[in-house]
């Protein structure tokens, strides 16, 4: 499976030029190929990558729709403005891998399977990216792909367990009983990935108590929504620090669930969640480390939402707050 890679006259139709001003897609580089010594050669700290699938998120029982996300967030992505804040030449856009193909059942074992085979793809790409010293940012796709970019940094970071902060109503720590969107974590903690894991914002309602016996039994620490923002035991930003001091220890993945955002279409939609507000603060705040070594965006469902143009443009804030904040270390 290839990743389709942007070229420059497909980014330039996604651009809205206007005379006097500077878009983002203006000023981001591309490369030819999809090579380590291409994307070494660039001067752009950060790679853009999209995963165009919603696999993972059915395999789990949830709803398909992240798979159009990456489309979503690059329209609008490319047409903000180069300016102070952000020029565009910080990034380098590559494209995104196309893997629906991949399953053509909704068949559980056979999205599973699927699953598993999108892990060897997905994982190779960032493992390109991560072997020439550059930080991803991935767009789109169901939380199954959360292990693939934990270990793919691990074993581009010599084999060593990597850490890893998550912002989601689901802990994603279910049984390892084939692969799916609901248990990315288990597993890399399972396989000696993943060593230190904090989850920010869990839904009580929605974790099961064998999932958070398990997460007491691993040692993970996790705050719940409930005690945030509803019994007010914790401020969000002291949950946030709490997270950060412990995966703050050596290289760590920053992983957005935008199941935890209100009203946000998604696999698994809450009418009850964080704002988007809070959903930036928490990127800019988790971004604000050389240890944070990249950036996942996932479960949107643009295709389930009434304004579509809307979710793009909230994963390509979330992007852009993470950039300005990682960008100074």
């Amino acid at each position: 499976m290839e990743l389709e890679l942007l070229n420059r006259e497909s980014l330039d139709k996604l651009i809205g030029f206007r005379k006097s001003e500077t878009k983002l897609g203006e000023q981001l580089l591309i490369v030819n190929s999809f090579t380590v010594e291409d994307l070494k050669a660039s001067v752009a700290k950060f790679v853009l990558i999209g995963i165009s699938e919603d696999i993972g998120p059915r395999a789990n029982l949830g709803k398909a729709g992240a798979a159009a996300a990456w489309d979503a967030f690059l329209a609008k992505f490319v047409n903000m403005q180069s300016n102070r804040y952000l020029n565009g030449n910080e990034c380098v856009v590559l494209g995104k891998l196309s893997l629906n193909q991949l399953c053509q059942t909704e068949q559980l074992d056979d999205l599973r399977t699927a699953t598993e085979a999108m892990d060897d793809v997905v994982t190779k790409a960032l493992f390109t990216i991560y072997k020439a010293g550059k930080i991803p940012i991935i767009i789109g796709g169901g939380h199954n792909n959360s292990y693939n970019n934990i270990k793919a940094l691990a074993l581009a970071n010599q084999e060593k367990a990597i850490n890893c902060i998550n912002l989601d109503p689901h802990a994603d720590f279910r049984a390892l009983e084939g692969r799916h969107s609901g248990n990315g974590f288990s597993y890399a903690h399972a396989e000696g990935y993943l060593k230190k894991y904090a989850i920010v914002g869990l839904h009580e309602g929605y974790n099961s108590e064998s999932m958070l016996t398990e997460l007491d039994r691993k040692g993970i620490n996790y705050s719940t929504f409930e005690a945030i923002f509803i019994r007010e035991e914790i401020t969000f930003k002291t949950a946030i620090n709490n997270a950060l001091m412990i995966v703050n220890q050596s290289l760590y993945g920053i992983e957005i669930d935008l199941d935890a955002v209100e009203n946000v279409a998604s696999s698994a939609q809450t009418p009850s969640g964080i704002s988007v507000i809070d959903a930036r603060k928490f990127t800019h705040t988790a971004a604000n480390s050389s240890n944070a070594a990249y950036l996942h965006l996932c479960e949107a469902a643009p295709s389930l939402s009434q304004q579509p143009d809307q979710i793009g443009k909230l994963l390509a804030y979330l992007a852009t707050d993470f950039i300005k904040s990682r960008k100074t270390f």
